[in-house]
């Protein structure tokens, strides 16, 4: 049986980074509300501090922790409204708001799948798609450990496919949602994403994958299902890695 704070927490973890926004908004109401005193801030910054533990993962505590200060910092500031519309213009081409419940910009290690390279399986990985590329981290990572791979990706920031692009000479990116592509013509498909994508992400495979073919996985396994085989990744990373026929 699942607690009640486990289960708001569960719920703010779908709702990220929408939950961040409406803990910071919370905090500012409650701290104009009550006239901006010195007793006003403290029940705001107690607020916060709430909101902060209920949610799961640390970096996401402490997202929501330091918003409401920064926010307070910044007012002190006199910024003219066209800095706020310009920071909004960028947050939105990097990180579209239909994309929210996906994962933010979460960078793979340089280093990430070179324990992978001696793997008989992935060596004959010629197609590999990095669904969710970003900066094109992850794409760059496997060309170091695997040269020789076609290497693919989607994004749904124009912005950051733009940037991995430019990054990732010979790659082909393309701007694209992850859960519309089609993963049936790669032979390995990669994600790094956050754990509430990760029932969806099996739905996708089991509805796509073609025999012969691998996900991988940087962090978040998938649910129900043993991986076939795992690797630690320095400094605090675990690589987890599916044949498609393992998966229904």
């Amino acid at each position: 049986m699942i607690s009640r704070p486990e289960r708001l927490a569960l719920v703010l973890g779908r709702l990220w980074p929408s939950s961040a926004l409406l803990a910071w908004a919370a905090a500012w109401a409650l701290w104009r509300g009550l006239g901006s005193t010195g007793g006003a801030l403290a029940a705001a910054c107690a607020l916060t501090l709430v909101a902060a533990l209920l949610h799961q993962r640390p970096w996401r505590r402490l997202c929501v922790l330091l918003g409401f200060p920064l926010l307070l910092s910044l007012q002190g500031l006199a910024l003219p409204a066209w800095i706020w519309l310009l920071a909004g213009v960028g947050l939105w081409l990097l990180y579209p708001i239909r994309h929210w419940r996906d994962a933010p910009l979460f960078l793979t290690p340089p280093s990430a799948f070179d324990a992978l390279a001696p793997e008989p399986g992935l060596q004959r990985a010629v197609r590999v798609l990095d669904a969710g590329c970003g900066s094109g981290a992850g794409l760059r990572a496997w060309r170091r450990a695997f040269p020789a791979a076609q290497l693919h990706g989607t994004e749904a920031s124009w912005a950051l496919a733009l940037w991995a692009r430019w990054r990732t000479p010979g790659a082909q990116i393309r701007c694209a949602d992850l859960w519309t592509d089609d993963w049936s013509t790669f032979d390995l498909v990669y994600l790094f994403q956050r754990p509430e994508s990760m029932h969806q992400a099996l739905a996708k495979a089991r509805a796509e994958l073609r025999p012969g073919s691998f996900l991988l996985s940087l962090d978040f396994p998938l649910p129900g299902v043993p991986a076939q085989r795992e690797w630690p990744v320095a400094p605090r990373h675990r690589l987890y890695l599916y044949a498609a026929e393992s998966l229904n």
